[in-house]
C-alpha cells in the first residue's frame, strides 16, 4: 500500500456532536465571541479552508443591501492545478443571517464598510490573521470543555463528512468538498464514534 493511499484510507478528526453543540453554545452567548461564532458556523456550514474564510470581503458576501448572499465565488481558494477553475460556495439560511446580523453590529458600532472590507477583523480593524483565527480556536475549545485540542482544518473536515452522513451521496460531498478527485473525499466515508455508539446502543445484547 502506497503512503498516500495508506492516508486516505485512515478516518480523519472531526468534532462529535458534543462538542459541536458546546462549541456553537459558548461562542453564542458571549457578545464578544459572536464573530469567532459566525466564524466557526461558517466553516461548519460551507467546508471553506481557513486562508479561504479570511480572505473573504464584504462584497464576496454581501450584496449591496447587505443581504448576504446565497452563493459566494471565491477569489482565493486552494491550488490544486496550474489553471484552477473558479469556485463558489453555497450559504446556509442559518449561516446568512447571522453574518448578516455581524454586519448589521459593526455598522451601528460606526465602522465603515466598503466592498473591499474584511469579513473578519481583528479589535484594531485590520484582517483577521490565520495565527490569530489558530489562537481563538484554542481558546474557546478551552471554553467549550473540550477535552482534547483539535486544529481548525477539523471544521473542515466535519462539515464535508456531516454532508456525507446526511446524504450517503459521494459525488454530492465531493462537490461540496471542492475535491478534484473522488478518491479525495472517501475519507469523509468513515463512520463517527457516534455513530458507532448508536449501533452499539441498538444491539441485543
Amino acid at each position: 500500500m502506497t503512503a498516500y493511499a495508506d492516508t486516505i484510507s485512515r478516518p480523519v478528526k472531526t468534532l462529535t456532536e458534543a462538542e459541536q453543540r458546546a462549541l456553537l453554545k459558548v461562542t453564542g452567548q458571549h457578545v464578544d465571541g459572536f464573530r469567532d461564532h459566525v466564524i466557526f458556523s461558517l466553516a461548519m456550514g460551507t467546508g471553506l479552508r481557513e486562508h479561504e474564510l479570511l480572505a473573504l470581503d464584504v462584497g464576496d458576501v454581501f450584496d449591496v443591501a447587505g443581504r448576504a448572499k446565497r452563493r459566494v465565488a471565491l477569489r482565493v481558494f486552494k491550488r490544486s492545478a496550474k489553471d484552477p477553475v473558479a469556485q463558489e460556495v453555497l450559504l446556509p439560511d442559518a449561516v446568512r443571517a447571522k453574518l448578516e446580523r455581524l454586519l448589521t453590529t459593526r455598522k451601528r458600532v460606526g465602522e465603515t464598510i466598503t466592498p473591499t472590507t474584511p469579513v473578519f477583523v481583528s479589535r484594531l480593524g485590520r484582517r483577521l490573521s490565520a495565527r490569530q483565527l489558530r489562537h481563538l480556536f484554542a481558546v474557546w475549545q478551552e471554553r467549550a470543555g473540550f477535552e482534547r485540542h483539535v486544529g481548525f482544518h477539523t471544521l473542515r473536515h466535519h462539515a464535508c463528512s456531516a454532508v456525507y452522513r446526511q446524504s450517503k451521496d459521494l459525488r454530492l460531498t465531493q462537490k461540496f468538498a471542492r475535491h478534484k478527485s473522488v478518491v479525495t473525499t472517501s475519507i469523509y466515508t468513515h463512520p463517527t464514534d457516534d455513530e458507532l455508539l448508536r449501533a452499539v446502543q441498538g444491539l441485543v445484547c
